[in-house]
């Protein structure tokens, strides 16, 4: 099982930069110089805030530490906080982000094209259909919708290879 999931790990990262290649490649030019990106939005997604009412909030027990963040009012946010609680094994992915696989794919109704991830954001990532939280800043990517933000505590999981996470909601 150990080697399918590897497997599985590899296929993805191999279709991971070929998508991003074609993508890429596909784009139509902008600009008059490369410090302009064409393929990003203007602004970025809706960041969650603390001061909304009806705020969503979960919390991430790993490695004996806690950390919480909070939820964008999104479907696909509600999509998730619907699966919890739930255990993950999170597994590093080019050393930027931790991934899993939750049990089913979440919904992206209205949600953005694409998304520019920063640290602390918790993602879906649309075609493979997993969880993603990032410790590294990476750059805006089709498909990557921002479900919410971890406050702080990102320590508990920037540690080398798989961290088992609890992921419940805050009432």
């Amino acid at each position: 099982m150990v080697v399918c999931r590897s497997q599985q790990i590899a296929r993805n990262r191999l279709l991971f930069w070929a998508t991003l290649i074609a993508v890429a490649l596909c784009q139509p030019a902008y600009g008059t110089d490369n410090s302009t990106r064409g393929d990003a939005p203007a602004e970025r997604s809706a960041e969650p805030s603390a001061a909304q009412p009806g705020t969503m909030k979960i919390r991430l027990k790993a490695n004996g530490k806690t950390v919480t963040a909070t939820l964008a009012d999104s479907a696909t946010a509600r999509d998730f906080l619907s699966l919890l609680p739930m255990t993950l094994t999170l597994e590093d992915y080019a050393a930027t982000e931790k991934i899993a696989y939750p049990p089913r794919k979440l919904s992206t109704a209205g949600s953005p094209v694409g998304s520019d991830p920063s640290v602390g954001d918790i993602a879906y990532y649309a075609p493979w259909g997993n969880l993603a939280i990032f410790y590294r800043d990476f750059g805006y990517s089709r498909g990557l919708v921002i479900l919410g933000k971890i406050g702080g505590g990102m320590e508990a999981l920037e540690v080398p290879g798989s961290v088992k996470v609890m992921i419940e909601r805050i009432k």
